[in-house]
């Protein structure tokens, strides 16, 4: 019982908070904290965004490149995460949601919530009239051919945390020097290659919190 995540305050709450540009190490730091907050039932649910320094995480499938290995080719900072996935790029020009939810009994199924969040990546895009997709047996979400946004998550006593990755106006070349999502590089895209006018990473961040908020009822 005392693993169990307390859920004393009301679960349809949702605290936003807008961090801006924030080392990776900072961000995952307030996670961290956050997280067992939200388990003890401290705090509502949590929802960061924010933009990073360019890095890049490897996560916990057996089949991500290891380590050693990003260290012969990457010349970026290169950290090891919990999420589930492999390895992936952050930096200036993508957006990146971070939702720490408790999910409620009955909808603890980790596999629909990465479908969850795909479908909040797709329903955002559709608002600046842009078609994105799933791409059976992988995660993440497509545009075409093209891969727009990658998803990884953790969950600790049924809080989520890690996120999502949208790519608005970024450098393709952070994504150059290894397979990101253990894909080929060249697979990967950005939203600003699918629009006529400058993407606004505000707009954008608000359409997400948006869709977010509707298919988690908040």
């Amino acid at each position: 019982m005392g693993d169990e995540p307390q859920d004393s305050v009301k679960p349809a709450h949702l605290e936003v908070r807008r961090l801006g540009r924030i080392a990776f190490e900072k961000a995952h730091e307030l996670q961290t904290e956050l997280v067992a907050k939200r388990a003890a039932g401290e705090i509502s649910d949590q929802l960061l965004f924010c933009e990073h320094d360019a890095v890049v995480t490897v996560g916990r499938s057996p089949r991500s490149e290891k380590r050693e290995l990003l260290e012969c080719t990457v010349d970026l900072q290169i950290y090891e995460v919990e999420r589930g996935g492999e390895a992936t790029w952050h930096g200036p020009g993508q957006l990146v949601a971070y939702p720490l939810r408790l999910l409620p009994e009955g909808h603890r199924d980790l596999h629909a919530y990465l479908r969850d969040l795909e479908g909040i990546v797709i329903d955002t895009l559709a608002d600046f009239g842009v078609l994105g997709r799933r791409e059976e047996g992988l995660t993440g979400v497509w545009i075409g051919e093209k891969k727009v946004a990658s998803i990884g998550i953790a969950v600790r006593r049924w809080v989520t945390w890690h996120g999502l990755a949208l790519n608005l106006t970024n450098d393709a070349a952070g994504f150059s020097n290894f397979h990101p999502c253990g894909l080929d590089a060249n697979v990967m895209t950005r939203l600003q290659d699918h629009v006529a006018t400058e993407v606004d990473s505000a707009a954008v961040e608000a359409c997400l919190e948006k869709h977010l908020r509707l298919r988690f009822g908040y």
